[in-house]
């Protein structure tokens, strides 16, 4: 795996870099730019619908970046040898960063379609309940922690 990294670190390190930007671009924008923008549609029940709908695009739309995040994160760790170095920590932290990130995404995505769900029902309290913690709360954490995670990737790389 460390010969493929080597031949390829370049791409590798780019995918990487431009998959978190992605995830955590496109979380931010969601949270700073449409979410204040979907307050202004008036029927509550249109409002979670649009909701709805753009949550699972952003997630389609992440998904694939996530997927190789974690893959070039597994040939970064393994390429540069980080497990047996003097920055097995912050490798160790970020890697459970973007875990607890990962753990997240995928209750955003169950939350988003048992709202859905809810929301064809009529169930208006239910599918409040489950999309409204997305944005107040899931979505800003994931912000932070990703934000916290290219932190310290940014350190590890200009140390290497």
């Amino acid at each position: 795996m460390q010969d493929i990294f080597l031949e390829h670190k370049t791409v590798i390190v780019f995918l990487h870099v431009i998959s978190a930007v992605v995830w955590v671009g496109g979380m931010i924008a969601m949270r700073y730019a449409a979410h204040y923008s979907f307050l202004e549609i008036e029927s509550p029940q249109k409002r979670l619908e649009r909701i709805s709908h753009a949550l699972k695009r952003l997630f389609y739309i992440v998904l694939p970046f996530v997927v190789t995040l974690i893959i070039t994160a597994i040939f970064m760790i393994k390429g540069y040898g980080l497990s047996q170095s003097d920055f097995s920590a912050f490798s160790h932290i970020k890697e459970g960063i973007w875990s607890i990130m990962f753990i997240n995404l995928i209750v955003m995505i169950l939350r988003r379609s048992r709202g859905e769900r809810m929301l064809n029902e009529g169930n208006m309290l239910g599918a409040k309940t489950q999309i409204e913690l997305i944005g107040k709360f899931m979505v800003p954490l994931n912000i932070t922690l990703g934000i916290i995670a290219i932190f310290l990737g940014t350190y590890l790389s200009s140390t290497l």
